[in-house]
């Protein structure tokens, strides 16, 4: 390793000695505890991960917990958090690891990566912070770290970047401090070399740094594909009957096994008069006007517009797979935000 290198390394070491950021999962050595917190804080704040961590832990305090409860608790518990299949990953790998290492989890980093749902960035974290095993972490904030300070202009989202990335970030990771480094670099991403408003005045890099002496800290790293978002029409068709209510569990996609009401989707958001019409042609045989409350929710991918049409009828609708349930107990069930939000402000 190079003088630079290492100068690199330590003085990250160095100045993590003096930051007070105490999270929870933070200094232990609970290979399941950890693999939760990495799980939770994928594609999430810090901030927002905290409560469902404490949440899950309390709910789950051991893999046995979480393999035995039912995926719809797990899924309740996780409500909010999106990336639904993160949730399902989870209990699907708590099971394999009762069931295949005796509620143990694996020591080998080869055996982590191969539990669903856990990929090189968990497998590492894990393997370096539970076991002390020298494997570098290499997400977002470490790779916008290495890319400013050490000038790479290489796109780290197409294979000959994160190649170079993998590597340099295995090449510098000191071997006997390999837990406290990953934390280090986490850390400095996550507080000070930010996406946006990094922390160059007061940053310990700053004379070293490339990016800062080329005036390019905002445009480092380089991303070559941008995410196309999708934007797709629901409308849902809230039928109530006295003080029922009827929900479906979703089958598919990146709502599986969440719950929803009637939904038909489509090019675009419904009429009055057009579902009118439907609900003639499924004799759904109203005692109100009908009215309806449009709503959002942006995913990474997609744009999701809403519309809920709230149908009150005379009759119990004749409906395939749909489940009756009170209204009052509708907070037992796992929905996605946009319903939440929906149920909670204006059912």
């Amino acid at each position: 390793m190079t003088k630079e290198k290492e100068l690199f390394v330590s003085t990250l070491i160095k100045w993590s000695r003096t930051i007070d950021r105490p999270m929870p999962w933070k200094g232990i050595k609970n290979p399941y505890f950890i693999w939760l917190s990495e799980i939770i804080l994928q594609q999430t704040r810090v901030e927002q991960g905290m409560n469902y961590y404490l949440k899950f832990t309390k709910a789950y305090p051991k893999v046995e917990d979480l393999a035995n409860a039912p995926i719809e608790e797990v899924l309740k518990h996780w409500e909010g958090l999106g990336y639904y299949s993160r949730a399902r990953n989870l209990h699907h790998t708590a099971q394999i690891i009762v069931e295949k290492y005796n509620g143990i989890f694996p020591s080998n980093h080869a055996d982590i990566l191969s539990l669903k749902g856990i990929g090189p960035y968990t497998a590492a974290a894990i393997a370096s912070f539970a076991y002390d095993l020298p494997y570098a972490v290499v997400d977002g904030n470490v790779i916008r770290v290495l890319s400013r300070y050490f000038g790479i202009d290489t796109a780290f989202d197409i294979p000959a970047g994160r190649k170079k990335f993998d590597a340099l970030a295995a090449e510098i990771l000191p071997k006997n401090q390999s837990a406290i480094y990953n934390q280090a670099i986490m850390d400095f991403g996550a507080t000070v070399c930010k996406p946006a408003a990094a922390v160059c005045s007061s940053c310990v890099m700053q004379k070293k740094c490339c990016a800062y002496q080329q005036d390019k800290v905002e445009l480092w790293p380089i991303k070559a594909n941008k995410t196309k978002v999708e934007t797709k029409y629901f409308n849902y068709f809230v039928l109530a009957y006295k003080n029922k209510c009827y929900i479906k569990k979703r089958e598919n996609d990146f709502w599986k096994d969440l719950y929803e009401f009637y939904l038909m989707e489509d090019k675009q958001l419904w009429s009055i008069d057009k579902l009118s019409k439907f609900a003639t042609k499924e004799e759904w045989q109203r005692t109100k006007a009908i009215t309806f409350i449009d709503l959002t929710q942006k995913l990474s991918h997609r744009d999701i517009q809403a519309r809920f049409f709230t149908i009150e009828l005379n009759k119990k609708p004749a409906l395939h797979d749909f489940i009756e349930v009170d209204k009052s107990n509708m907070s037992k069930f796992a929905f996605p935000k946009i319903i939440n939000s929906y149920i909670e402000n204006y059912f």
